[in-house]
């Protein structure tokens, strides 16, 4: 299973459905929710991190980057050629999975560093998923992180958490099927 059909699947639950995005004709078209672009966006964020970039150089609008549009809201169409131009699109090259297996042991390291290593292993191990409270997931991402997502994906701080600690074990759980975070070469298959 790949990483678009994870969101895909994602997009679909409670707190994920599409937000209606207008077209030219007036009528809705099709859109990330903003929670999958609160996914993604911080897949992005921590990645940067990965490839030397620090915290204060959000993935958005740096130079050589893709911005989130405001409102995080993408139209039918603007994904191109799909997820992978995207995340590879946001470092400037085909580095799509080192941007997913880069942010995704940076998230894992912040959930680590925070006091929270034993919930974050359920998520990567074979067996159920703790839960995750909005409170400890603001502790482990930290306030610029949270601040980026909430620009970005024009949600509350409380959606943003609310919906990031729903989704991100089911989505951490599903990019680690061998119980172990992904090579860089397995994570571009899975884009």
């Amino acid at each position: 299973m790949g990483l678009l059909d994870i969101l895909n699947g994602m997009q679909h639950g409670p707190r994920g459905q599409r937000q209606p995005t207008s077209t030219t004709g007036g009528k809705p078209g099709g859109g990330m929710s903003p929670l999958t672009m609160a996914l993604l966006g911080l897949l992005a964020y921590k990645a940067m991190k990965h490839f030397g970039g620090s915290h204060a150089a959000a993935p958005a609008g740096s130079p050589g980057t893709a911005p989130l549009p405001p409102g995080g809201t993408v139209k039918a169409g603007a994904l191109g050629g799909g997820l992978e131009s995207i995340l590879g699109g946001m470092l400037g090259g085909g580095a799509a999975g080192s941007v997913l297996s880069g942010g995704l042991g940076n998230i894992l390291k912040d959930f680590q560093a925070s006091g929270n290593g034993k919930a974050v292993q359920s998520w990567i191990g074979t067996g159920p998923n703790e839960d995750i409270a909005p409170k400890d997931l603001a502790n482990a991402l930290g306030g610029e992180t949270i601040d980026a997502l909430i620009k970005h994906t024009g949600m509350s701080r409380d959606e943003l958490l609310e919906g990031l600690s729903q989704q991100l074990p089911q989505l951490v759980d599903q990019l680690t099927p061998h119980g172990r975070l992904p090579t860089e070469q397995e994570a571009a298959k899975m884009v």
